[in-house]
């Protein structure tokens, strides 16, 4: 098969480029501009184009499938030619439907937690060395990409993301998969630029779990006030299968869980991942693992990339990079870190990158959402409100959103990594919290200050 890719670049795109090539496809592509790791990794596997930009010239009717990407805009030339030869485009969720519908189709979704849910399954599956198709949202320790298929496996594993599919399909990505087997981790407003109101994003979960296959499952977080309503107010037909936070105890900076053979040390910890583990325990289980087998498993999960991950300990200092920065996610990490670490001082550093955050309406998400910290210290560009054609946000703004009085705001780069560089560590647990890169910080520096 014959397939081209219009930008290829892309975190997922790249990853599913990789993987067809992987399976035997024929594989080209086209993008504007690609950054690393996406550019070494498409050039490792001779997939990278040549010269960046869109050619009309590479489209051809000898092309069996074309993958449109988010990246490329309605106009793309290579997309008009495309569509000018009446040639099969597919959205990404589109063609991993394609490639999955005559498997078990696992779908886990949710505002949080759906990765780092998707990632314990896999490493569960994994460690029982039990074949499956996936697709999930971060790279994982043991697997050399983020997507696998094949003709041959049972199950196809997916991560199931809430936003749009393509410039040209505005449906959410789940929407798309038609689960046998489904979770709902938790619901909390987010992606406002294309939901923008509650009600709205709250819509497409909705759809998400009507959407699940006559006979299927949903597991969902009964924790969760806003999933527990999603589902009882579903009609499908479909079995509903709750989950909630397991007994756990903190001791001596390490997290023991509950289990039926007694108290087990787990590598991750903070209350939000033990009760994404209860939801990976209950998916596992249908797919036909046992609960023993699990808890055995389970104790070697590091956790997944860029989600509480450990920078560097030493000397009574500790730093962690996350992922986080929706609201809920920003509190649940907070909490997380300040309730493993009880004895240390929690500095927070948190980055508002997103379109989301630099919302006046939004920002009122974020109360309380630092609360568990000792310090908290907010950075922002405003140019990256700019660049995103917003009104400009004030600091002012910001902490009154937050509704912390004592809450640091830099808005320079210079001035943050200053701020970052002069802290003094001893006996501090220090947590960084951005979908960006704080403005150039090198948190590879970072680390000497922890050594």
């Amino acid at each position: 098969m014959n397939v081209h890719f219009i930008a290829i670049g892309g975190s997922a795109m790249h990853n599913l480029a990789l993987a067809l090539a992987h399976k035997g496809y024929q594989v080209t592509g086209s993008d504007d501009v690609i950054f690393e790791p996406s550019k070494g990794r498409l050039q490792a596997h001779g997939l990278l184009p040549e010269v960046f930009g869109w050619f009309p010239n590479k489209i051809h009717e000898g092309i069996d499938a074309v993958i449109l990407g988010m990246h490329a805009k309605a106009d793309n030339p290579e997309l008009l030619k495309a569509q000018e030869l009446g040639l099969t485009i597919y959205s990404y969720p589109e063609f991993l439907y394609e490639q999955s519908k005559n498997k078990t189709r696992v779908v886990i979704g949710g505002s949080h937690g759906k990765t780092t849910i998707t990632s314990m399954v896999l490493h569960v599956l994994k460690y029982h060395e039990k074949e499956v198709d996936y697709m999930v949202g971060a790279q994982l320790e043991g697997f050399e990409r983020m997507v696998h298929l094949t003709e041959d496996n049972d199950f196809m594993v997916l991560e199931g993301d809430e936003y749009l599919s393509s410039p040209v399909d505005r449906r959410p990505k789940f929407h798309l998969y038609q689960p046998n087997i489904a979770l709902l981790s938790g619901i909390a407003w987010d992606h406002i630029n294309v939901f923008p109101t509650l009600e709205n994003y709250v819509e497409q979960f909705q759809i998400f779990v009507d959407s699940i296959v006559n006979g299927g499952s949903i597991t969902y977080n009964e924790e969760d006030p806003a999933v527990v309503q999603v589902v009882e107010q579903s009609q499908n037909t479909i079995r509903k299968f709750p989950y909630r936070t397991p007994n756990y105890k903190v001791e001596d900076g390490k997290t023991l869980l509950d289990t039926p053979e007694g108290l087990m040390p787990i590598e991750i910890f903070g209350q939000h991942n033990l009760n994404n583990l209860a939801g990976a325990k209950w998916i596992c289980q249908q797919m036909g693992v046992d609960e023993a087998d699990f808890y055995e498993a389970i104790g070697t999960f590091k956790g997944a990339s860029k989600r509480l991950e450990k920078l560097v300990q030493g000397n009574g200092k500790v730093a962690y990079k996350d992922f986080a920065h929706s609201p809920s996610k920003v509190k649940a990490t907070t909490k997380a870190v300040k309730e493993q670490y009880p004895d240390k001082r929690l500095v927070a550093f948190l980055e508002l990158h997103t379109y989301s955050s630099f919302n006046p309406e939004f920002l009122k998400e974020y109360e309380g959402s630092l609360a568990a910290a000792d310090e908290a210290i907010v950075f922002y560009l405003p140019e990256s409100v700019a660049i995103k054609k917003l009104e400009p946000v004030s600091t002012q703004q910001i902490k009154s959103a937050f509704k912390r009085e004592d809450l640091k705001i830099y808005t320079n780069a210079s001035s943050f990594r200053e701020v970052v560089f002069q802290k003094n560590y001893d006996n501090t647990v220090a947590l960084f919290m951005s979908s960006g890169n704080y403005g150039g910080l090198d948190l590879n520096a970072v680390k000497d200050l922890f050594g």
